[in-house]
């Protein structure tokens, strides 16, 4: 079985982490039921976060009674001292815990410094002190705020989309973190949903030994797949590195990652599975998208107000209005 140090943590995590924002989409016992079979068949990471909703509390279900066997992590959206202390409380009391391993900013517009403006990180030194979180940490999907968190010195960890469709910045991300010694945990390893091969995405990020992946998981046969690779780990052999070199062409460019830092839409539209749902019937019986509900989700891009709140919120720059406009144009002749 594969394992990962985070970096100056110390931490040893298993290769195979649990994302846990999907079980917030299924019922608290299904999702104790993930979990726990998650941990006795090896798994030792949990990443939630105080934005996904319950994901949190059915972890605590979970966990409560082994709390001293996990590591967890979970993130705060905060931008205020207030509201630090507000999540943080919160998260403790629904994790069921007196302590949080690592304790992340989660995808902040900046990079919280001792002393700036927000008082954030101020806050989580004080709590590190207090003994309520153990090591500090940093999500994002901004190349700019994730380097200059690595050349800062701050921060434990560092979580960062990472997969096969990688761009030689973004490897230049995972590279100076472990340069600096400081922990890489991969997020979107199939991007989103568009990867459909998790033996390909489990092979390319297990050549990187100090990157620690976390993989969504919301059926049992999604954690079946991760669990069956621990043993029998999948080789990067020449086929496979042939399908990632037409993986990248087809989705090469500008496409939505579905991080959903967009929504809410104030016209209701589902953007991050509509703007690319060029890509996904493609990759997916035509049946599951051409769905009376799906054309229903897909119609509603009429209804843009073209406000370009989305393009504001977008963490990769993407003109998002007209990525809708061109995917549902593709999509309806497909009708």
């Amino acid at each position: 079985m594969q394992t990962v140090t985070l970096g100056k943590t110390g931490l040893i995590v298993n290769k195979n982490g649990f994302g846990a924002l999907p079980i917030q989409r299924i019922s608290e016992n299904e999702a104790v039921y993930l979990l726990q079979k998650a941990f006795y068949n090896g798994m030792n990471y949990f990443d939630t976060a105080r934005f996904y909703t319950d994901s949190e509390g059915k972890m605590g279900e979970a966990f409560s009674h082994i709390r001293d066997r996990i590591i967890i992590s979970t993130k705060t959206g905060a931008t205020t001292v207030e509201g630090f202390w507000k999540d943080l409380e919160t998260s403790l009391g629904l994790l069921k815990t007196d302590y949080i391993d690592i304790y992340q900013f989660h995808n902040p517009a900046f990079c919280p410094k001792p002393g700036d403006e927000s008082g954030i990180y101020d806050a989580a030194l004080e709590a590190k002190k207090q003994g309520k979180i153990r090591h500090i940490g940093i999500t994002n999907h901004r190349l700019n705020v994730a380097k200059e968190a690595i050349e800062s010195g701050l921060y434990e960890t560092l979580q960062f989309p990472f997969c096969y469709l990688a761009t030689d910045a973004d490897l230049e991300i995972v590279n100076a973190c472990k340069d600096a010694g400081m922990g890489f945990i991969a997020m979107k390893g199939l991007s989103g949903g568009l990867i459909t091969d998790s033996a390909l995405a489990y092979a390319y990020l297990a050549q990187f030994d100090h990157v620690a992946p976390i993989w969504g998981v919301q059926r049992e046969s999604e954690l079946d797949e991760f669990l069956s690779y621990q043993d029998c780990p999948p080789e990067l052999n020449e086929e496979r590195l042939k399908k990632i070199e037409q993986e990248k062409k087809q989705l090469s460019g500008d496409f939505c990652r579905s991080c959903g830092y967009c929504m809410p839409c104030p016209a209701g539209i589902e953007i991050p599975n509509c703007a690319r749902m060029s890509l996904l019937l493609r990759r997916a019986p035509l049946s599951v998208y051409l769905s009376a509900e799906w054309q229903e989700k897909m119609k509603k891009i009429e209804n843009c107000l073209h406000c370009n709140q989305c393009m504001g919120k977008c963490p990769y720059g993407l003109n998002t209005p007209e990525l809708l406009r061109k995917n549902y144009e593709d999509y309806q002749t497909f009708l």
